[in-house]
């Protein structure tokens, strides 16, 4: 795991460390806390664009340094499992299903309400209460297609994927987080609800043949979308923002049943050191400032309804960032996705990518 420090921008703020940070006590997680500092974890993509967007900004006001740990959601969750109370992260940001992992061996706390005011200011699927903290961003699952093969209205169907462009088409394999928003469209287009992956499973087993490739990597569908190899892919939104920003012939749609989104989550650690900074920090991250930075800068979907999207966004999926709700995308209940996760990743080897 990489470690990256983040210089202290703000030396002189110590009234405003005080009344954002706050004094370490028996609240604050089993060690020893530090005033002027926070550990944060967090993926190992985008980590320039979001400390000019999110932590520059937010040492300047409060004088509090962020060191950065990186890698993926599975290697730093098990990371925080083997440390215990030794855990040096205090904020971790995190997919959802992981958070929901971390919770269920409680290696995450609650973030309370009282001390973190901008949860007041963020969309109602954002507080998510099966999540003890927030979400800060959220990505969409749809389809990519190829402009000169198609229109939206054909690629917004899952019968793209059936058939018609036999050889020309890819899906996301259930280890990548669109596999299992796909899984869940598909159920609910065709089965009983989003978690009836019996039929969804017997409906992307019928359409493997026709599939060139079940990926694992955003490389591996922008490449192939760009050599021309595929016409079509199910994928989140923010795979489509560079392709479309650098004017390839590709556009991305939501699909027209079965609309799921994934949350990525700021949660604290169950031993945070300095959880006072911890809800400080979370708290900026919500802001209005900060999400319409990272919206800019990073390309995340902001939480905050206060947040300007900018039109590399909006160019991708037009308004439904102004409310995904409205525009039909739910999130889907970790309590239903955890306790079969295992059973679930089996059978999609067996029954979906092996048939």
């Amino acid at each position: 795991m990489r470690s990256i420090r983040h210089a202290l921008l703000a030396v002189g703020t110590a009234a405003v460390v005080a009344a954002t940070a706050g004094c370490s006590g028996g609240d604050s997680g089993t060690a020893a806390g530090d005033a002027g500092k926070l550990v944060l974890s967090t993926f190992p993509f985008g980590v320039e664009e979001f400390t000019e967007a999110v932590l520059d900004p937010f040492t300047a006001k409060t004088g509090i340094e962020v060191e950065v740990e990186t890698g993926s959601n599975a290697d730093r969750l098990s990371q925080l499992q083997v440390a215990g109370d030794k855990a040096g992260a205090d904020v971790v940001l995190i997919s959802d299903y992981y958070a929901a992992l971390g919770q269920k061996d409680n290696l995450f706390q609650r973030v309370p309400a009282d001390r973190v005011p901008n949860l007041g200011q963020i969309a109602a699927f954002a507080k998510d209460g099966a999540y003890w903290g927030p979400a800060y961003s959220y990505q969409l699952n749809g389809i990519v297609y190829s402009t000169e093969a198609m229109n939206a209205e054909a690629a917004s169907t899952w019968d793209v994927f059936a058939g018609a462009h036999k050889g020309k088409v890819a899906l996301p394999d259930i280890s990548v987080t669109a596999g299992q928003l796909m899984i869940s469209g598909v159920a609910a287009s065709y089965g009983s609800g989003p978690y009836d992956v019996d039929t969804a499973f017997t409906k992307l087993g019928g359409w493997k043949p026709g599939v060139l490739q079940f990926y694992s990597s955003s490389t591996e569908v922008t490449n192939l979308l760009t050599q021309g190899e595929i016409v079509a892919a199910d994928t989140l939104n923010g795979f489509a923002t560079n392709l479309i920003a650098d004017g390839e012939k590709i556009a991305w749609t939501p699909p027209a049943t079965g609309r799921y989104m994934a949350t990525n989550r700021a949660m604290v650690s169950t031993h945070a050191g300095n959880a006072d900074n911890a809800y400080a920090f979370i708290d900026y991250l919500l802001s209005v400032e900060a999400q319409t930075k990272s919206a800019e800068l990073v390309g995340d979907l902001p939480v905050n309804p206060g947040a300007t999207v900018p039109a590399t966004l909006t160019a991708v999926v037009g308004d439904i960032a102004k409310d995904p709700v409205a525009a039909g995308y739910t999130a889907l209940d970790p309590t239903q996705l955890v306790p079969t996760r295992k059973d679930w990743v089996d059978r999609f080897a067996r029954e979906v990518t092996g048939a």
